[in-house]
């Protein structure tokens, strides 16, 4: 486990400990309490040691997503009992469930815009976000989002769910874009550890054509218009490592069929033995498809992709996002 996990497992046990001892005292079941605390002593003794993680079975490293999940846990996955093996599956299939709500629908019509996207969880949950929000009324803009946070499984899709739910309390708001990335970057600044950020292309596609993107350090989506390709580079920093970083926009203007694809690198970073699937490729892709719709857009992508790697297991969370102007 990195220095920074470590130091984010530290605080939070520093804060459990702090309010224990402010109920011990009072606490009707004081001994058990007395237990745990004693529990939280010796796994902050370990962090300063420098041998927490480790099971105490096999003395082999406690998997990352199990500490962060629950910091006093003693063994590793190969070494839990019947019942702990349950509670955690349980745990992390409600945590699917739970981040599979927070999507949108897969498919978006309103009267100038189709919208198509595909999200695939490398394991039971994801640290990639995907986001859509509706146009309030006729005429109105649509709003949408693709991200990537630092790290993966159940730390990553954490924050993934808080990015969430700050972007839509802000976007009800419906602030001018830069400043609600603006204003997601500091409140997200403000409630993570800073080894965590996020990369983000988050867009309004208006009823004039126009759409307005800001990049906050994502992958360059791909402008597919009039048969040409055209990147929309990143100009910003990512999301939650400056508090007060400002956020500059693009704004482009899309004629009917032209469109917006927008990846992760689980799509670009891909491999298949020693070869990377590679931004070019997804290029060459793109250009050859630009004329579908942005379903066909989405899974000719993804048809490829399961091909290159032969349909093996993900390695990385994989999104694809396809916005298109229909008339």
């Amino acid at each position: 486990m990195d220095e920074a996990s470590l130091a984010n497992i530290r605080a939070h046990l520093m804060a459990r400990r702090r309010r224990i001892a402010h109920v011990l005292d009072d606490a009707a079941d004081a001994p058990r309490l007395v237990g745990l605390l004693k529990e939280v002593d010796s796994a902050l003794e370990k962090i300063g040691n420098g041998t927490y993680g480790a099971c105490k079975t096999c003395h082999e490293a406690i998997e990352d997503d199990l500490l962060e999940r629950d910091p006093l846990a003693g063994f590793c996955l190969d070494h839990l009992d019947t019942a702990q093996q349950r509670a955690l599956e349980y745990d992390l299939e409600t945590a699917a469930r739970i981040q599979g709500a927070l999507l949108p629908p897969r498919d978006i019509d309103t009267e100038l815009w189709r919208l198509h996207y595909y999200y695939e969880p490398a394991g039971p949950v994801s640290g990639d976000y995907c986001d859509v929000v509706p146009p309030k009324k006729e005429g109105g803009a649509l709003l949408f989002a693709v991200g990537d946070v630092s790290g993966k499984g159940v730390a990553a899709s954490m924050l993934m769910a808080h990015m969430h739910a700050v972007f839509h309390t802000l976007a009800s708001f419906d602030p001018p874009l830069d400043q609600l990335v603006a204003e997601t970057n500091r409140l997200m600044c403000e409630s993570t550890t800073s080894a965590h950020f996020a990369t983000l292309v988050c867009g309004k596609a208006r009823a004039n054509g126009e759409i307005e993107v800001c990049n906050a350090g994502h992958l360059p989506p791909l402008l597919v218009r009039r048969g040409e390709i055209v990147r929309l580079d990143a100009t910003n920093l990512p999301i939650g490592i400056l508090c007060d970083a400002a956020y500059a926009l693009k704004k482009v203007t899309l004629e009917k069929g032209d469109q917006l694809v927008i990846y992760t690198d689980g799509l670009s970073e891909a491999e298949s033995g020693d070869q990377m699937y590679g931004d070019e490729r997804v290029l060459e892709l793109v250009s050859k498809n630009g004329g579908a719709s942005p379903r066909d857009i989405v899974r000719a992508c993804v048809r490829d992709l399961d091909a290159f790697t032969a349909g093996a297991a993900r390695q990385d969370d994989v999104s694809i996002m396809a916005i298109q102007r229909v008339k």
